[in-house]
């Protein structure tokens, strides 16, 4: 059920990833596309190549948070 409600969400959910300015953590913020305004008043995320992407990943040194709107 929960990846049919995934599914279902989708098209409806904006993302970013990206490296926290002062930590050594990949961070996943998710939310509805009504909170895009909110995106923008969260810390800044750094980007960053696909590889350290991978490595923070494997190392299991990852936050996801939901953004709200």
């Amino acid at each position: 059920m929960e990846k049919d409600l995934l599914e279902a969400l989708g098209p409806h959910l904006v993302w970013r990833i990206g490296r926290a300015e002062e930590e050594e953590v990949l961070v996943v913020r998710v939310g509805l596309a009504s909170a895009t305004p909110r995106f923008r008043e969260l810390p800044r995320l750094l980007n960053i190549p696909d590889p350290e992407v991978a490595r923070l990943a494997k190392e299991g040194r990852v936050r996801v948070e939901w953004v709200e709107g």
